[in-house]
């Protein structure tokens, strides 16, 4: 093998990766990116984890990817070592698809109508098709179907160049020689993990042995072990997503490479041995890309159903190889996964939830706050603090996470809910700041014993309640991407307004009359300023989802319109509010 045929081999190789990745790219684009939030939903079961790794890596053609996916799951709580086990498993047979698509590369006609269905005709029609997609169409989802189609074609082209540099190979005794100390099935197992390890891809491997098969020098002899050595180093950088991860996270990346190995250890003690006392007569059998193929899915077959039945002792043994205990999670951004970056679908699903939790987590500081105004306590204001603290860590998780997100490609859709989740996010914080601003405010009433007027103290019982009302309307709206609940907040925001201007003019009176000293006043300000400031924050979550519904963000000019509108809708609701919330 000469340095021409060396760097044929080597461009060959590139050209197969390369189309191989693009490929598989454009599958999970034309999926519609749901193939992730699918995985993740219907997973419930061994059995049914099974059949949707299967597919779900049939479809993305990588088993790597699709294991890493459910790494990032595990570690962020959304889905149990359990069900995992079972999609990795699936994932095992599901990359075996991928060399019955290689296989297309080597059908040949010889004339006539049968010629259409050669590799040439088929990669240029198929070239054909991809580039004027690409090129002329303006459609997202037709230049996706072009990147399938395109990928296709470099694929069979770096197929066939490989094909034809290792040609002469059958010929060379030093390669013949080769071959058959790997039908030595230790060391044909460790050469095929070895270098489906350097390559990174299962795939990858069985297109290359299929590649080397057209020599006419490999028998299911020297095959068999090399392709049960890429079942098991396909396990390789499964286990390179998991540095990082938490202990169920590396547990469930080991269960790609304890299932391959025990699966492909007592399969091949089983053939081995039976073929020790009976002589198959398919063993020298000469493989062709097909054949290949067809072994590379049967001995799948075999190493998933063999291992089906164990699924929970193999979880046992992976929870005792892994040993140490699960580090402690940080629930406020534990969902925020980098691994879902590449899946959209997933990372603006995982927002959403982190995000409503953080909204949540500002209701509850802004209740406790208004809560110590009447009945102040050290652990209360402590706590108030601590759920504070942890929006401000949300808001610089989720604000980080969000923009990496926006930096990928997303559907219409999810750019929406991107925008809308980086419009709110800070007025969510901003609230759990104004909660932290009425706490301090009641540790002042309390550490000088302040008392206000009877009146005083009705007027922010009832602007207490009403701000309450309008936060608990906004964070069940956001939940629920619920806009008729978000129409329902700009009225209360009218009226908390109105209330805040009557009450503080009221203070004034009393103060005028002498009822209230300055003191007091200070601090029966402030109140009712952060009250008032959370009702605007309110308002702009609500104007943001209404805005953002009609593809055209504009807080202000948004709520001009629903101001000057002022719809029956609206009417009824503000009248509704002033029937509740009376001075």
């Amino acid at each position: 093998m000469d340095i021409t045929q060396i760097i044929s081999l080597g461009s060959g190789i590139a050209l197969f990766l390369f189309g191989m990745t693009l490929m598989g790219d454009g599958l999970k684009r034309v999926a519609g990116n749901q193939l992730e939030l699918v995985l993740y939903r219907l997973s419930s079961t061994t059995f049914r984890g099974v059949l949707l790794g299967t597919g779900v890596t049939a479809v993305i053609q990588s088993s790597c990817a699709t294991s890493v996916m459910v790494v990032g799951f595990v570690n962020a709580g959304m889905m149990k070592l359990r069900q995992a086990i079972g999609v990795i498993l699936g994932a095992i047979l599901g990359t075996s698809i991928t060399g019955w698509i290689i296989s297309l590369s080597y059908i040949e006609g010889s004339s006539g109508i049968l010629s259409l269905l050669s590799t040439a005709t088929l990669t240029g029609i198929v070239a054909i098709i991809g580039v004027f997609l690409r090129v002329f169409s303006k459609k997202k989802e037709q230049h996706h179907l072009g990147d399938i189609l395109m990928g296709f074609t470099v694929l069979m082209f770096g197929m066939s160049v490989m094909s034809n540099a290792v040609s002469d190979l059958g010929k060379q005794p030093w390669f013949t020689e080769t071959l058959a100390t790997l039908s030595n099935p230790i060391l044909g197992i460790l050469a095929g993990a070895l270098f489906t390890g350097i390559l990174q891809s299962a795939s990858a491997a069985v297109g290359i042995v299929q590649a080397l098969s057209v020599t006419g020098a490999m028998t299911f002899e020297s095959a068999l072990p090399l392709l049960m050595g890429v079942a098991i180093g396909a396990a390789f950088p499964v286990l390179l997503s998991a540095l990082g991860a938490n202990a169920d996270g590396k547990r469930t990346a080991a269960v790609y490479l304890v299932a391959a190995t025990i699966s492909v250890i007592v399969c091949a003690a089983l053939f081995y041995l039976v073929e020790a006392f009976i002589v198959f007569p398919f063993v020298k059998a000469i493989m062709n890309p097909f054949s290949l193929a067809f072994v590379n899915t049967v001995l799948r077959l075999a190493m998933v159903l063999l291992l089906l039945p164990f699924t929970d002792a193999l979880e046992k043994l992976v929870r005792l190889i892994v040993r140490e205990k699960p580090q402690e999670a940080d629930q406020l951004t534990v969902r925020l996964e980098e691994r879902f970056l590449t899946h959209p679908a997933l990372a603006v699903e995982q927002s959403r939830l982190t995000i409503v939790d953080m909204a949540e987590r500002a209701r509850e500081a802004l209740s406790a706050a208004l809560s110590l105004t009447a009945n102040y306590s050290k652990e209360g204001f402590a706590e108030v603090e601590k759920m504070e603290s942890d929006c401000d860590k949300y808001e610089d998780a989720l604000g980080s996470y969000l923009v990496k997100l926006t930096g990928r490609e997303l559907t219409r859709r999810q750019n929406e809910d991107v925008s809308k989740y980086l419009h709110t996010l800070t007025d969510f914080e901003r609230i759990s700041d104004h909660a932290l601003n009425i706490a301090q405010s009641a540790q002042e009433i309390h550490e000088k014993k302040i008392d206000f007027s009877d009146q005083a103290t009705r007027e922010l019982s009832v602007l207490s309640a009403a701000v309450r009302e309008i936060v608990r309307l906004t964070t069940q709206a956001f939940e629920k991407s619920d806009l008729t609940l978000a129409s329902r907040v700009e009225p209360l925001e009218e009226l908390i307004d109105q209330l805040c201007d009557e009450s503080k003019r009221r203070h004034i009176e009393r103060l005028q009359q002498g009822n209230c000293t300055i003191r007091q006043g200070f601090v029966f300000n402030d109140v009712l300023t952060s009250i008032e400031r959370v009702s605007d924050h309110c308002s702009n979550i609500a104007v943001a989802m209404l805005e953002l519904e009609e593809d055209a963000f504009d807080t202000h000019a948004g709520l001009r319109r629903i101001k000057e509108a002022q719809s029956l809708s609206f009417q009824i609701a503000y009248e509704d509010y002033v029937a509740r919330f009376t001075l």
